[in-house]
């Protein structure tokens, strides 16, 4: 199992916004975060069997967002520049359409300065779960994030985070999961992920 690696660059006061966007185009093989600190993290790739499933999820939610035109959907190589200075890359994205539709168009080429309404975190097996946590509640729920799954596949969990509100806990792939208010119709059958 590979491991994260982080990067600091405090004695150079940290990359700028640019400098961090030259440093992901410039190493096309790799995939890059960034926390709130200024450190960098280089992702490990995962393996088939989280890749597959995160390409099921991200069908899924395509799958509504097509049907409902309400918004846009990202993969986990989208990177999203968020207020606090990180940038972060969940494993699936939702963003409202109107939300979308003010950026500009630099700004939706580039890493789009804004939280996504809605992601999942899929847990594989180079992720720490209560780094996974901290990362929903400070990166996601605390830049704006309206909903976010936490999503173990191998304990059969999943951890519902929303904004002002404990962490929900829900046990056993033999359920659905619903999108609320956030997204209204979206429902994700967890036994698909198996």
């Amino acid at each position: 199992m590979t491991e994260a690696i982080t990067l600091s660059f405090k004695s150079k006061g940290g990359l700028s916004q640019d400098e961090f966007m030259e440093l992901c185009k410039d190493n096309p093989d790799l995939k890059f975060e960034r926390t709130s600190e200024g450190q960098i993290i280089i992702m490990p790739n995962t393996g088939g069997r989280t890749g597959k499933i995160n390409a099921r999820i991200n069908y899924f939610l395509t799958g509504w967002n097509l049907a409902t035109n309400s918004g846009e959907t990202f993969d986990s190589s989208t990177s999203f520049r968020l207020a606090s200075g990180a940038v972060r890359s969940p494993d699936a994205a939702w963003v409202a359409k109107e939300r979308w539709e003010k950026l500009s168009e630099r700004e939706q080429r580039q890493f789009p300065p804004l939280c996504p309404d809605f992601i999942i975190e899929l847990r594989s097996e180079s992720d720490a779960l209560k780094e996974l946590q901290q990362k929903i509640t400070e990166d996601w729920i605390g830049n704006g994030c309206r909903l976010a799954w936490l999503i173990d596949t191998d304990a059969q969990t999943v951890y519902v985070y929303r904004p002002n509100a404990a962490p929900e806990t829900v046990q056993g792939f033999n359920q659905r999961l619903s999108g609320g208010e956030v997204l209204p119709g979206f429902e994700l059958d967890l036994s698909q992920l198996q």
